[in-house]
């Protein structure tokens, strides 16, 4: 039986659960207490201080988000010590903070700003204790990620992300007192270090200190010049996420309203990634399928998810043989929209302008891998975050809420449910089972329900033989996996990784806050469309059926292989 613990909170008499920490207590009653630092899915760290409050009997100033309840401790969160407190610490963190509120682009998402404004500090007050002011440069070398340290108030959560959920520690605090900072080894650029790009700092940091590295301009000039025919295909977990920035709740699904929108920032095709993700499933399942035949490495382990090849690379290149050559369904898409889109249409492949809307900042490195491109031109031109997107929305003054819903456009816009679930964790190993089994035995799949833990396993009898299946989500959790493999451990026959949280519904590029509450409701939204689909089994997609049979011909071999498959290479551990 759970141990109670009774105490007093601004007068209240309430009950907690034992372990339990002063801020859980306020929660339970509706009590709100200002955090910064803390984070309900990271360690406790009471950096900031930001959340204090007041033990009546000693006057004691407690960091709610990690000091423990006690039997019989009374708690003010509203005593003028603690207001003062508040007020003194978040003065200090603005004291030396660059204070460029309009020109970041965390402007009316900033957590500091929000919290600011909410204990009613004015700027006679960060005046009256403004200090030396930090120098550092901006690191944006990198394709995928910017890092303005002048604007981090360290706490660490970029930190505690990066090592305790992904695993890679590519991130740490260094130096002391003023000169405190967080960084990469030795100070390197982000992009010259062992990062995956997964962008889960950016989805954590309270303030603008780690964001996307944004391409919005470069896709206006494209939307703008006459000369340049857009195209644009949205992932799947888009259409669950998007809402979230126009005030819908989590896991609403915008699929229509998207669509309406894209058309009114003028793209000229609007596709979706779902047809590619079904085609993927084509490529990888007829590759899966050799290997269970014998001709190749088991485990067969997904290739989807840029985050984790990149990951793999550094750490685990001796089991790169065992990942799918099949490109991820943004990468198949972009060379489709550089061949078989031109063919089609009559516009010319040189007049083409590939954009992808994604979940992950780890696409907009993908994009510049020199292996993955298969056309004569580069074949993503253009990567935008669902955060980016809904930027370019609000800018143009559209009413989203209010768009009637839209379709996407023909050829590359029809999907499968099996091609809408690669959004959330387990998502590509049931579509991909789904079709293998049909293919080999013609009896369909039951619903596997890999669910939302961070390692899950499943067996799915196919004919004579029982395939072995598991998924993991997180770095973190994969490296479990992957040391198993190494070990040879793992009796698995296929394995999915996915780099984030959840799988793509927690990518790093997603509306903030991103809590494991909101990843779940985001899958369930996802989920919902499969459950509603009239075709739900990727090789059933009537128009990747008739792609094979007019331009790729036969998956695994010829033009399918040229345009949709890739290598891997070893990177540095360091």
């Amino acid at each position: 039986m759970e141990n109670k613990v009774k105490l007093q909170i601004d007068k209240q008499t309430i009950e907690v659960s034992e372990g339990s920490t002063i801020l859980d207590a306020a929660k339970s009653v509706g009590i709100d207490v200002p955090v910064l630092c803390y984070h309900p899915d990271l360690s406790l760290h009471g950096a900031c201080r930001v959340c204090v409050v007041e033990e009546e009997e000693s006057g004691e100033l407690l960091a709610s988000c990690a000091a423990p309840v006690n039997a019989g401790m009374k708690i003010n969160t509203r005593s003028i010590k603690a207001r003062k407190a508040r007020r003194r610490n978040v003065e200090l963190l603005l004291a030396n903070h660059p204070n460029d509120c309009l020109g970041c682009n965390r402007n009316g998402s900033c957590e500091l700003q929000d919290i600011t404004y909410d204990l009613g500090i004015t700027k006679e007050d960060i005046e009256r204790v403004s200090g030396a002011v930090r120098e550092h440069e901006i690191d944006d070398v990198g394709p995928a990620l910017r890092r303005d340290l002048n604007k981090c108030i360290l706490c660490g959560r970029c930190v505690r992300i990066c090592e305790e959920v992904q695993g890679v520690s590519a991130l740490q605090f260094t130096q002391r007192g003023f000169n405190s900072v967080v960084t990469t080894a030795f100070d390197m650029p982000q992009r010259d270090v062992n990062c995956a790009n997964c962008g889960q700092c950016a989805s954590v940091c309270p303030v603008g200190a780690i964001n996307e590295k944004s391409e919005i301009e470069k896709v206006w000039s494209a939307l703008e010049d006459d000369d340049i025919h857009v195209i644009v295909q949205t992932a799947p977990s888009i259409q669950a996420t998007l809402g979230e920035e126009f005030g819908m709740r989590a896991g609403s699904v915008v699929t229509g309203k998207m669509v309406a929108a894209l058309r009114r920032l003028g793209f000229d095709k609007i596709f979706s990634t779902d047809f590619a993700a079904d085609l993927t499933i084509l490529e990888e399942g007829s590759e899966f399928l050799k290997k269970l035949e014998g001709e190749g490495t088991l485990p067969h382990i997904t290739s989807c998810c840029p985050g984790w090849v990149k990951y793999a690379e550094h750490n685990y290149s001796d089991l790169l043989n065992h990942l799918s050559s099949a490109k991820s369904p943004m990468q198949m898409f972009s060379a489709l929209g550089k061949t078989y889109y031109p063919q089609q249409s009559g516009v010319k492949a040189k007049d083409v302008y590939t954009v992808a809307i994604m979940p992950c900042t780890a696409k907009k490195f993908e994009k510049n891998r020199e292996e993955i491109n298969a056309t004569r031109f580069k074949d993503t031109d253009a990567v935008l975050t669902t955060r980016e997107l809904a930027r370019m929305i609000k800018e143009m003054g559209i009413n989203f809420s209010k768009l009637a819903d839209e379709d996407f456009d023909e050829l590359m816009g029809t999907s499968t449910g099996a091609g809408t679930i690669f959004g959330t964790t387990g998502g590509v190993a049931e579509a991909a089972v789904r079709t293998v089994k049909e293919k080999l035995t013609g009896e369909p799949l039951e619903q596997l329900n890999l669910g939302f833990r961070g390692v899950n396993f499943a067996e799915v009898e196919i004919g004579d033989r029982t395939v072995k299946i598991a998924i993991a989500n997180g770095l973190g959790n994969a490296e479990k996996l992957l040391e198993a493999c190494r070990e040879g451990d793992c009796e698995c026959d296929f394995i999915e990784v996915m780099a984030c949280p959840h799988g793509c519904v927690g990518g790093g590029g997603q509306p903030r806050p991103a809590t494991k509450e909101k990843k779940i409701k985001r899958g369930t939204g996802l989920s919902g469309i499969d459950d509603k689909s009239v075709v739900r089994k990727s090789h059933k997609n009537p128009q990747v059926i008739k792609l094979y049979k007019e331009f790729l011909g036969e998956p695994m071999s010829g033009e399918s292989h040229h345009l949709l498959h890739t290598t891997y290479k070893s990177r540095p551990k360091n």
